[in-house]
Parts: C-alpha cells; sequence; structure tokens
C-alpha cells in the first residue's frame, strides 16, 4: 500500500492557499505555512489536521526551516503549491510607486517561490520514484496591466517565467511543474475593490459573469495532484471564468 503522499502548501492559512491546504487534506499530508496569522494557521490545523509552519518566503533562513520541518515529519514530498504572495501595501500610479514597494514584491512573490522550488526539487530528486509536482500560483497579472500596482505585476510576469523555466529543467527528471493563473478571486486580498470588480463582472468582463472563489483555483490543484495532467509539464491552467479570451 502506498503511503499517503506529502504537500507543502505556501500561504496555506487564508484565501486561495487555505481553500487548496483543505482541498489536499482529504488526499495528502499538508504542511502550510502562515507568515502573521497565526489564529488562521491554527484553525486550519484543527478543521484539517493540517502541520502548521511560520514562513515568510521571502527570507532564505525560513525557506530552509521550512524544508527541513517537513523532511522531519515525513520521507518524501509529492507537491509544492507554491500560493505565498502579496499585493502592494499601497496601490499608487507608477509615477509615484516606491522601490521599498517593488523590492517588497519582488522578494515575496518570485525570488520566495523560485528558490523555494529549488529547496523543494532538491529534496524530490534525492528521493525516488522522481514522480513529484510542483504548482506555481500566479494571477492574470503576469499578463494583464493595472498602473496603479505595477510591482505586482511585474512580480507575478517573472514569476511565470520562473515556473516555465522549472517546467522545461525538471520534465526530464520526472518531476512535472505547472502555473496556475486565477483570475479576480474573492479575497480578502480585493476587500477593498471587491464592488468594483463586481460592478466590471456584471458589465462583461468575465465571460462566465460571476468572481471566482478560491475552491475554483483548488479543483484545479486536485487535477494536478490526482495526475489527470502529469503529460502537461509546464501546462498554464487559467482559471478566470474566460477572462484570458479575446474577441471583437
Amino acid at each position: 500500500m502506498n503511503p499517503r503522499p506529502t504537500a507543502i502548501v505556501t500561504g496555506g492559512s487564508r484565501g486561495i492557499g487555505r481553500a487548496i491546504a483543505r482541498e489536499l487534506a482529504r488526499t495528502h499530508h499538508v504542511v502550510a505555512t502562515y507568515k502573521g496569522r497565526r489564529d488562521a494557521a491554527e484553525s486550519l490545523q484543527a478543521e484539517t489536521g493540517a502541520e502548521i509552519f511560520q514562513c515568510d518566503v521571502s527570507s532564505p533562513s525560513d525557506r530552509t526551516a521550512l524544508v527541513e520541518f517537513a523532511r522531519t515529519k515525513f520521507p518524501r514530498l509529492d507537491l509544492l503549491v507554491n500560493n505565498a504572495g502579496m499585493a502592494p501595501r499601497e496601490r499608487r500610479d507608477v509615477l509615484d510607486a516606491t522601490e521599498e514597494s517593488f523590492d517588497e514584491l519582488i522578494a515575496t512573490n518570485l525570488k520566495g517561490p523560485h528558490f523555494l522550488t529549488r529547496e523543494a526539487a532538491g529534496w524530490m530528486l534525492n528521493t525516488g520514484p522522481r514522480t513529484g509536482r510542483i504548482v506555481f500560483i500566479s494571477s492574470i497579472s503576469a499578463y494583464a496591466v493595472s498602473s496603479n500596482r505595477a510591482e505586482y505585476c511585474i512580480s507575478k510576469a517573472g514569476l511565470s517565467m520562473s515556473a516555465a523555466v522549472w517546467a522545461e529543467r525538471l520534465a526530464k527528471e520526472g518531476i512535472r511543474v505547472f502555473e496556475i493563473r486565477p483570475g479576480i478571486i474573492r479575497t480578502d486580498m480585493i476587500s477593498a475593490v471587491e464592488k468594483k470588480y463586481e460592478e466590471r463582472i456584471s458589465a462583461g468582463l468575465v465571460p462566465q459573469g460571476r468572481m471566482g472563489e478560491p475552491e475554483d483555483v483548488a479543483r484545479a490543484v486536485r487535477a494536478i495532484a490526482d495526475g489527470l495532467l502529469d503529460y502537461s509539464a509546464g501546462q498554464v491552467l487559467d482559471v478566470d471564468g474566460g477572462f484570458h479570451l479575446r474577441s471583437l
């Protein structure tokens, strides 16, 4: 009998990450990270039995500690979901945006998952058989411009390329890498502009006519975790209600 597989979900205590952790907990041992809200992480732990670990993915020492923590608990890593990310603390026109905000978002949204993937891939490569999977949660902002949060868009565009680089490098090793691009998803990250988005969706912004829910993204991760896309290394999954479609 195969042992229960193991998954790491970064930013797993809230929003999209929480939905992913809850979904995966049905079939996997889950290690869910959190940065600040321990109460949210503890409620996830109580609900699902997931292991929780405080981790700022922008910190090299935190990333190493996360992988070492998981290694002490489980013999192998089957799935990494790079979900942790942040929006700018303040939306500013690109003409007024600060280097501090740029550096913070690049460190958290791009550098963190890129180098955590290096740590996780190293673990996967050293424990056979090589059947691991890695998911990058990016955003429609990887290609859709918002000039009042340029640093976010740039970080997600870079993350999309990071996913492609890792997909190409690891495919030959038996490790499949995927990118999921959520659209407008109902989380606290968009709470300040949720009403505006709802109005634009009602006006036709999203072909399917509704805002996405975290569970929509979790179901895409489920398909990857179950091996349904194993011959689609590097595939980009648009979970956006058809936002990416272009029409005349």
